[in-house]
């Protein structure tokens, strides 16, 4: 997102060090992430989604120069300002590398058994939602993209007006949970062209009228779907689930954040058939979820779920 990041203020000065509200993204459970890994110093750890850094500064700042941190993300532009906040800090800073990609190929960047902690926090940056030109948001104009690695193929753009009527809905029914999503479908097909987020959100709010409780906006489960689908984030995330427990040693900690029932679910069900198969001992017997203060502080927090495990 560098300069494109709308009303983002100046990136932290290398080697700075920025705290959250300087790049405009508080992470979600920070301090309990970070205690359920239970860092070692001079331990080699994975940040499966860095993001703006926020999670992989603390990590950092306990591992101590013989310590490593490997930190992965697919927005080029957000890895851009981790690399600013996590510059080297004077001697006692661990080796960090960046890579740009999907954490589907964990197992690329890590060998077996060789991690004493993996994190993944499954949320979207806030930067990445105020930013009109990423395609993102209902709230605002922009173009149909939805794309995190703008060097991908599919785009908001292509399902929306060219995927056939059925196959739409179906998307918007399995990864939006979206019940009204066949009458959602058919009316985005009679709208074509569909010409920006805003035209989106606008035909979606005519063909689904708010539920009865009124807390979602009638287009937040149908841009959900449609972001999942073209970022293929729930296959990254069965790829890094079946990947995880090979790739860390034993007594490592896995320790993943999700925002909805569909991340949660799989989860969950990887935790509980590993504990099955003697690979991991559940360390959250129900997931940690934010307290009134963060949420307050934080609205996206009130959706989290946080699981984490051990490796036996």
């Amino acid at each position: 997102m560098a300069r494109e990041f709308g009303d983002l203020a100046d990136a932290p000065e290398r080697g700075g060090h920025g705290r959250e509200e300087e790049v405009g993204h508080a992470s979600v459970l920070l301090q309990e992430a970070i205690d359920f890994l239970a860092i070692q110093g001079g331990g080699t750890y994975l940040d499966a989604t860095v993001g703006l850094g926020g999670h992989s500064l603390e990590i950092a700042r306990r591992l101590g120069a013989r310590g490593r941190l490997i930190g992965v993300d697919k927005d080029p532009q957000a890895l851009e300002i981790a690399r600013t906040r996590l510059a080297p800090a004077g001697e006692e800073w661990p080796e960090v590398r960046l890579e740009q990609g999907s954490f589907a190929g964990l197992e690329q960047l890590l060998p077996e058994a060789s991690a004493d902690g993996l994190l993944a926090d499954l949320g979207m940056s806030s930067l990445q939602l105020r930013d009109a030109a990423r395609g993102f948001s209902f709230q605002a104009e922009g173009p149909l993209d939805m794309r995190m690695d703008p060097h991908s193929e599919r785009t908001a753009e292509q399902v929306v007006n060219r995927m056939g009527e059925s196959d739409l809905a179906d998307v918007i029914y399995e990864f939006g949970d979206e019940r009204r999503s066949r009458r959602i479908a058919r009316a985005i097909v009679r709208a074509r062209p569909i010409r920006n987020t805003a035209h989106l959100a606008q035909v979606i709010s005519a063909a689904a009228r708010p539920m009865k409780s009124g807390r979602l906006h009638p287009a937040t489960r149908t841009f959900q779907a449609i972001r999942i689908f073209v970022n293929q984030e729930l296959e990254d995330l069965e790829a890094l689930l079946e990947a995880a427990p090979r790739v860390l040693k034993r007594g490592g900690r896995l320790v993943i954040l999700s925002f909805h029932s569909l991340e949660d679910r799989r989860v969950k069900d990887a935790l509980r058939e590993g504990a099955r198969q003697g690979r991991y001992r559940v360390l959250t017997r129900k997931p940690v979820t934010a307290g009134a203060e963060e949420v307050a502080r934080n609205p996206r927090a009130r959706s989290v779920k946080l699981r984490a495990a051990e490796r036996l």
